[in-house]
Parts: C-alpha cells; sequence; structure tokens
C-alpha cells in the first residue's frame, strides 16, 4: 500500500490507473495455478519461459490459466524454440487456445536448443509463419544488461521494433534511468507501448526459495549478475515498490512518451503482490 505523503489528485489518479492496468509475470513451477484464487480472473497474466523447462512448460501452465478465465501472454523464449516444426507445433497450440498476446524474449539458455541465435530471428520466423497473434512483445533493458553493451542493446530494438507492438523492459528501480532511456528510444523513432518492468512486494527469504524451485535459478541468476538490483531487495526483509511507482508517476519526462503500465515480476509471490496491488488502488482513491 501507498504509504508515503499524500500525492497530488492528478498524480493519485495517474498511479491508480497504472496499477489497474499492471499485469504479473509468474514462473511455471508444479501447483502454481492453484495460488492464483486471489487474482482477478480477467486480469491480465504473463507466463515465464524457464531455460531448463521450456517452452512446452510454458504452453501447459498457459492452457491451465485460461481454463480459469484468465488472459495470457506467454514467453516465447528463442532459445528455447529448437527449430522451424517446432516453432510450428508452438504456433498451432497457441491458436487452438485462442492466444492473442505472446512475448519473445531471446531466452536464458546459455546455447540455443536449434535455430534461433535471438529474438529478431525468431520473430522473423514468425512474422512468415501465418499465425493469429494479435500482439507481439519485446525485451528492453533500461538499466542496462550484464553482458550486453548500451549500444548494442539499441541496435537490437532498432532492429526489432517493426516485428513487435510493445515493449517490456526489465525490472527498474530508477525513475530517472528509466526515463532517459524512454526518450532516447523515442527519438530513435521507436513509439512502441512500453510496459515497464516493476518488482512486486518481495520478502528476501522466499525469493531465494523460490529461486532453488525453478531449477537453476532464473531470478537468482539475474540477482548475482545485477548487483544494483540486489542491494534494493536486501535493504530490508521486504523490497516494496511505492516510492518507484511514485517518482514514475511524477516524472514529466515519462508523462509524455507511450508509457504503458506495469508489469509486475512477483517471483511468485502472488498474494503478497497481489494485496499490495489492491490496497494501493484503493489508499489512491
Amino acid at each position: 500500500m501507498i504509504k508515503m505523503g499524500k500525492p497530488s489528485e492528478a498524480i493519485a489518479k495517474q498511479m491508480r490507473e497504472d496499477l489497474k492496468k499492471s499485469y504479473m509475470e509468474i514462473i511455471p513451477v508444479p501447483g502454481i495455478e492453484e495460488k492464483i484464487g486471489t487474482l482477478d480472473p480477467n486480469m491480465y497474466l504473463a507466463v515465464t519461459c524457464s531455460p531448463t523447462k521450456g517452452v512446452d512448460e510454458t504452453i501447459q501452465l498457459t492452457e491451465k490459466l485460461i481454463a480459469q478465465g484468465f488472459k495470457v501472454v506467454p514467453h516465447i523464449a528463442a532459445k528455447c524454440v529448437s527449430g522451424k516444426k517446432h516453432l510450428e507445433t508452438i504456433v498451432k497450440k497457441l491458436d487452438a487456445l485462442g492466444i492473442e498476446d505472446i512475448f519473445v524474449p531471446g531466452g536464458d539458455r546459455p546455447e540455443p536448443m536449434g535455430d534461433f541465435n535471438n529474438a529478431h530471428d525468431l520473430l522473423k520466423a514468425l512474422d512468415k509463419s501465418g499465425h493469429n497473434i494479435k500482439k507481439i512483445g519485446i525485451a528492453a533493458h533500461p538499466e542496462g544488461h550484464p553482458d550486453v553493451s548500451d549500444e548494442v542493446l539499441m541496435e537490437a530494438l532498432e532492429e526489432k521494433k517493426d516485428l513487435a507492438d510493445f515493449i517490456v523492459t526489465q525490472m527498474c528501480f530508477d525513475a530517472n534511468i528509466l526515463s532517459d532511456w524512454l526518450v532516447r528510444i523515442n527519438q530513435k523513432g521507436i513509439d512502441l507501448p512500453v510496459w515497464v518492468g516493476l518488482p512486486g512486494v518481495i520478502e528476501r527469504g522466499r525469493l531465494l526459495r523460490t529461486s532453488l524451485r525453478i531449477g537453476v535459478g532464473d531470478s537468482l541468476r539475474f540477482l548475482r549478475k545485477k548487483s544494483q538490483v540486489a542491494a534494493e531487495l536486501m535493504k530490508s526483509s521486504t523490497y516494496n515498490p511505492d516510492k518507484l511507482i511514485r517518482d514514475i508517476s511524477e516524472h514529466n519526462d515519462i508523462s509524455k512518451v507511450n508509457f504503458a503500465g506495469y508489469h509486475i515480476f512477483c517471483f511468485n509471490q502472488i498474494e503478497t503482490t497481489e494485496k499490495w496491488r489492491t490496497e494501493s488502488i484503493s489508499s489512491l482513491s
């Protein structure tokens, strides 16, 4: 819940609307579909693609969530698609499920399973596949990437933009950095809607336990590489994004670009994060 000094009426309205249209990312682990009872069944959910479990696990969970009434955005990681036939199978499954939106990251596998070395490779193949998907999202990194230079990241974004419909950023902890990056991509002619990656209410102990449950540790590996993110999370037993949301809403430059809303990284702490989200919306009314 937002606990700082009361924001202006206009800022409170902006914060409230952005939180209302946010959506949550979940990681496919056994039994996770049983933990979403607190969520509005009309809510969008993103399902990640683990480098150890692959796309099939993502689609299996997607199917279960759709059966419960959720709108799902599955992640189809390029490095987890073994080739053209595998992609054809994936597209058929997505079309059969009525999937309208997908997200195409490169993926965290050290080496690709097959022909697709990066997201751009998969986007080009998807463009020729005759799918019924309406919107395709791509990844971006406002605070940089531990293994890739900022120049290369920007070039990749420019390369992919014409094959995509929206952008989802990695977690960002600094509104000024986010603003500078949004202005920069706008100047490059990249005007796709941007969903800003926002950490949810994350308890440190539960985050580490979740990391152990998802194989090699998708989230833990990310934290090891991103010292700034780790520092923010380790300041106390629980990280809360209230200040970040207010900083973003009060930033004039951010309000001028194509800011779509928040993509919430909850690390499967669904109940805690949703309780925070709904209480925050109520407190801002």
